[in-house]
């Protein structure tokens, strides 16, 4: 090593130029740093051969073909022994739910076969239907389990609800039909948050919202019933102002389901039978689920709209077969 002194330049032996570091055996300190191996790209051989590792890794992730599991089927007498453990757990677990008469089971069996048949929805595998009943005088839903073929659906029961009202400014009726639950969507939770009114619109924090998609719907504050577009949701609502409230239209065109109800669906993922395939692939809907749930095999994703308060001719008019001649008015 060369050092210059004042304009004097002195050569010292290696031994001395070196920093002398107690703590550095003497056979490290004098061994030469190994030299990095170069790459052909210029970039040191240990960094690329991490970066070819990392590409392949990717490359076949990418390549992977994705496998998704197949819907649940169950004969026609499991799913029956699954809707009855069902309907014992929502006995206890569901606030207000109730089992109905058997005339209201049969109502809600008839209107949910006539929807079905006037959409032209397939039912080709045992699942649950959630059926709404819009009419202003019912506001209640039950759970439908709806077989293939000719076999005889069963109505489980459910609870009141709150749809649509008429006669309030911006306040649509919620549309008759059938809307599924698809992975074209991504539902979400409600944050908890209150409204000017001090109103938490769609329930507590963590309460599930089923996006259901835009759709047509009658302008309730409009005599000439115009229509608009709405975004038909299920939700939960205020757990202290509102819930005790369902069984009477007062929703802006939603359905208002109970805190307790939107529990259980979401843990049994009564609707979400799309959204359990799409989770074997996408963490997005891995993260809506919840980690705790237990889907049932006869879980669906149709949500029937039905209104008890038109005439029994439509009905059964829309449910005819197609020689039978065209279908009548929805109402």
């Amino acid at each position: 090593m060369v050092i210059c002194l004042l304009a004097a330049c002195v050569i010292l032996p290696r031994a001395e130029a070196r920093s002398q570091d107690p703590a550095m055996p003497a056979a490290t300190q004098d061994r030469p740093a190994p030299e990095a191996t170069i790459s052909p790209s210029g970039v040191p051989q240990a960094q690329a051969e991490a970066q070819t590792q990392a590409q392949a890794q990717t490359a076949d992730n990418a390549s992977a073909p994705v496998i998704i599991p197949p819907l649940p089927v169950l004969s026609d007498e499991k799913a029956r022994e699954e809707a009855a453990r069902l309907t014992r757990s929502m006995k206890r677990k569901v606030a207000r739910f109730s089992t109905y008469t058997p005339e209201i089971r049969q109502r809600f069996i008839r209107l949910a076969h006539a929807m079905i048949a006037r959409t032209g929805t397939p039912i080709d595998r045992p699942q649950l239907l959630m059926v709404v009943d819009r009419n202003p005088r019912v506001q209640r839903l039950s759970f439908v389990l709806a077989l293939p073929g000719t076999a005889s659906w069963e109505a489980l029961g459910g609870t009141p609800v709150s749809t649509g009202r008429a006669g309030r400014k911006y306040y649509y009726i919620t549309p008759v039909g059938v809307f599924p639950n698809t992975t074209d969507r991504l539902g979400y939770r409600a944050l908890g948050t209150k409204n000017r009114n001090g109103i938490r619109g769609i329930g507590a924090k963590g309460m599930r919202v089923w996006d259901m998609g835009w759709h047509n719907a009658v302008k309730g504050w409009r005599a000439d019933h115009e229509t608009g577009d709405i975004r038909l949701e299920i939700h939960a609502t205020d757990p202290d102002f509102l819930e005790q409230r369902l069984g009477h239209p007062a929703s802006e065109g939603c359905i208002r389901i109970p805190a307790s109800l939107n529990v259980f669906m979401d843990r049994n993922g009564l609707l979400d039978v799309q959204y359990e395939q799409a989770a074997s692939y996408d963490g997005r809907f891995r993260a809506l689920l919840p980690k705790d749930r237990t889907p049932t095999p006869i879980a669906g994703d149709l949500l029937v709209v039905v209104d008890s308060a038109e005439p029994v001719q439509a009905v059964t008019a829309a449910a005819a077969p197609p020689h039978a001649g065209p279908a009548g008015p929805a109402g």
